[in-house]
């Protein structure tokens, strides 16, 4: 395990040294200053158009999911346990500084995201009577209609197979594994009957279907982001003056190795871009091709609507939920006690509340990393729909996905988030290189859906390939 472990670490340094910054972070500014600053002019309608109707309640037609439902499925895979331990994680590693960096790569990543819906929009299937797109979909279809036929379909189905590793395996390792931490130290309970329960109640999840996982998201990803919320107001509201100095430290350190907050000095700024990447990806998940997986299936009138709400998700994620465990965890100090993943940001709430603070970050975390499994599942189910024609191979996902659920709770930590880097860092490729190849089909779209509220007419869209 440890030379398994030397190995990953090796290819980490190098998929998220600089060319992974650039990659992410230039198609976030290309796209940005290419679509008019998207993230800051068009925000205000995906919040209008997502949680404007929250009490609606609307419906998707059969085989879709709604709006704010496959916003909820998004959000659901969006924050896990990167929101909890994989902050901690980059503040531990990478000091406070790689939280600034976190914030940088999000409010890129909201243009990225808006991008990967549009395409996913635009591109969707129909496949036994279900909606299903993402990158693979519209890797395919895009480079298809533009002559790269063969670039299409190796891209595609190379980023299919390494989505379902990377979420659906890997992933799902990385939840129940961090479940397996907290709710074990909180509760006393072993590691391998927490990741059964959880194999138990994922499975019958999974086997209702799209129609299931939308209505269990929808219902409980709003109240579980609300719950974790008031709980680290409430740590701010108790440590108000460790506040000034924090936010201070976040910006010092970004920009110098110079010890902030009592640590220790020689933390590089390197190494604080690096984390706040990498965890900032793994936790919003901008670029990396998983969440326009349910944005593809949003039935809505015009990509472009879908597209503002996407980049909710990423604000939610990143600017609300990762600054609320950032704040909590360095005001509290719990960054310095030797610990790494969710144990960091536990220790925090114990350090403000006591043991029942602990038990209440275990049962924050767990609904955190269950919704993350339901979603990631789905990603990859959209997947394998993509490289296999026979419903079988989706029993067959099902159960690989259980298995490794199992598995993770019982594997240490370090080595299960250093794999989840090295699958999340590879599906980004494939993804990014056709989001630059069609970057000006997602203009087009903006641009047509200017023009239809610029003269008052109902909005349409005509879905191709559906």
């Amino acid at each position: 395990m440890e030379a398994l472990l030397n190995i990953v670490k090796a290819i980490n340094g190098q998929l998220w040294g600089p060319p992974m910054m650039i990659i992410l972070g230039g198609f976030g500014l290309i796209s940005t200053l290419y679509l008019g600053f998207p993230q800051f002019t068009r925000l205000g309608t995906g919040f209008k158009e997502s949680f404007g109707k929250i009490f609606a309640r609307e419906e998707g037609r059969e085989g879709s999911m709604s709006s704010f439902q496959s916003l909820a499925t998004a959000i659901a895979a969006q924050v896990g346990t990167g929101n909890i331990g994989g902050v901690a994680t980059a503040i531990v590693s990478g000091g406070p500084g790689a939280i600034f960096w976190m914030w940088i790569i999000a409010i890129f990543g909201m243009s990225t995201i808006s991008v990967e819906a549009l395409l996913a929009q635009k591109y969707r299937e129909t496949k036994g009577g279900e909606l299903v797109g993402g990158p693979a979909y519209y890797i395919h279809n895009g480079l298809r209609e533009k002559g790269m036929d063969g670039l299409g379909k190796f891209l595609a189905a190379f980023f299919a197979v390494t989505i379902i590793l990377a979420l659906g395996v890997i992933g799902n390792m990385v939840q129940s594994n961090s479940i397996a931490q907290v709710v074990g130290n909180a509760f006393g309970i072993q590691p391998i009957i927490i990741g059964v329960v959880l194999a138990v109640f994922a499975g019958l999840i999974f086997m209702g279907g799209m129609s299931r996982i939308a209505k269990f998201t929808e219902l409980v990803v709003p109240i579980m982001a609300a719950v974790y919320i008031v709980g680290s107001i409430a740590i701010l509201v108790k440590f108000s003056n460790m506040i000034g100095p924090v936010i201070s430290a976040i910006f010092t350190s970004a920009f110098s190795s110079k010890a902030v907050l009592g640590g220790v000095a020689g933390v590089a700024v390197k190494t604080a871009i690096r984390y706040g990447i990498a965890r900032g990806l793994f936790s919003n998940e901008a670029g990396m091709g998983s969440t326009p997986n349910s944005h593809a299936v949003a039935d809505v009138a015009h990509p472009v609507v879908q597209g503002t709400v996407a980049m909710v998700g990423v604000f939610i994620d990143t600017i609300i939920v990762c600054t609320a465990t950032a704040m909590v965890v360095l005001v509290t100090g719990a960054d310095k006690l030797g610990i790494q993943g969710p144990r960091v940001t536990q220790e925090a709430f114990i350090e403000a509340f006591g043991s029942g603070g602990g038990k209440f970050l275990a049962v924050a975390l767990m609904f955190f990393a269950f919704t993350t499994i339901v979603g990631w599942y789905y990603f990859g189910e959209g997947n394998t729909k993509y490289l296999f024609k026979s419903p079988a191979a989706i029993r067959v996902y099902q159960i690989i996905v259980l298995a490794f659920v199992i598995l993770g709770s019982v594997l240490e930590v370090e080595i299960v988030w250093e794999l989840a880097d090295m699958f999340n860092g590879i599906m980004v490729i494939p993804n990014v290189i056709g989001l630059f190849i069609l970057l000006n089909e997602a203009k087009k779209m903006y641009a047509d859906y200017d023009e239809q509220v610029r003269k008052g007419e109902a909005l349409h869209f005509d879905y191709k390939y559906q």
